[in-house]
């Protein structure tokens, strides 16, 4: 699949750099670039190429977008309404309605679905909207977190196999980790309510 190969100068960057090349691509597709795959794409390379550093690179990625959403994050809080509303259309209201009442879910979600997936009118929302900066920040820690840690483990075991698969079965990939985090965010607040109840 040519649309599975990354630009040579770009996979040459990072291997050059590592981690630190990681963040960077991260940061910028985070905020005000875009780069749809990219970084999932430069996680799974560098994990083949050297498998023990996996960990790392995953959390430098994560780390990477992190930044990026947090800067994004503080720019829409400033002042950035009108351009949320720009970029949001006719969804404005709506994802403003989900922002309100689950504010981490409208994070983790799209942190995770891949492109074309809208994610960073999300970002500007929960700026706009004044998500808690800690769920906000525990929301992506979660989302891309899981992402890249996934897609790192896919290709320790399946080699250049997890390219292929993650590109052609994007959505069902993202499902399951979706499920796997609402699945978390139900159990946890199901958690906190019985443990106010019993206090």
């Amino acid at each position: 699949m040519q649309q599975a190969k990354l630009p040579k100068w770009l996979a040459h960057a990072v291997a050059a750099f590592g981690g630190v090349g990681l963040f960077f691509v991260t940061f910028f597709d985070s905020s005000v670039l875009s780069f749809p795959f990219v970084a999932d794409l430069l996680v799974i390379e560098q994990s083949i190429l050297r498998p023990a550093r996996m960990p790392y690179y995953a959390a430098m990625a994560t780390f990477g977008s992190l930044a990026g959403c947090i800067w994004l994050y503080l720019i829409a809080k400033k002042g950035g309404e009108a351009y949320y509303r720009h970029r949001a259309g006719p969804r404005a209201e709506k994802i403003r309605g989900w922002v309100k009442r689950n504010a981490f879910l409208s994070v983790a979600v799209p942190a995770i679905l891949p492109p074309p997936a809208p994610f960073k009118i999300f970002i500007l929302a929960a700026g706009v909207f004044q998500a808690p900066l800690g769920t906000f920040v525990l929301a992506l820690l979660v989302g891309r977190g899981v992402r890249y840690f996934v897609e790192g483990l896919l290709a320790i075991r399946y080699g250049e196999a997890a390219t292929q698969f993650v590109v052609a079965h994007k959505a069902a990939f993202a499902g399951v980790i979706i499920a796997l985090v609402v699945v978390g965010a139900i159990a946890n607040r199901l958690f906190s309510r019985r443990t106010q109840a019993q206090a």
